[in-house]
């Protein structure tokens, strides 16, 4: 006998959580593409663009992961405190690529994402947002 489970509709902050978790890397790639960055340099530049729901914790086994696959690639500087050398990530030409494509993808899965949001609102109330 299959047995189904009712899940709890999602929160706000647990349905932007498993939202970013599909587009993190691609907000990586483009933090780096704006400059070479070390671990804390994107939670905060995620925590500045709204995204704060992001922790150094979930940040480092990603690039660990990129740099695997060959979209990033890392190097040592020395701290601008004094302090030790900090571990910085780059794009390599693989992850400007993979950067270009994932914008491609995001462009389009939105557009088809907030056609089928937008439809339902309008088929709910009788109005577009035009009509508003």
């Amino acid at each position: 006998m299959c047995r189904m489970t009712k899940e709890l509709p999602a929160t706000g902050d647990q349905r932007r959580s498993q939202l970013l978790r599909g587009v993190l890397d691609l907000c990586l790639l483009s933090l780096i593409a704006e400059r070479p960055r070390y671990g804390y340099e994107f939670v905060e530049a995620l925590d500045h663009s709204g995204l704060e729901l992001v922790s150094e914790g979930s940040i480092y086994p990603l690039l660990a992961r990129m740099e695997r696959a060959g979209v990033v690639e890392s190097y040592r500087a020395p701290s601008s405190s004094g302090g030790a050398p900090r571990k910085y990530y780059r794009l390599t030409t693989a992850g400007r690529d993979e950067l270009t494509r994932g914008r491609a993808v995001w462009a389009g899965f939105t557009t088809q994402v907030g056609r089928v949001l937008n439809d339902q609102r309008k088929d709910q109330t009788g109005e577009s947002d035009d009509d508003r």
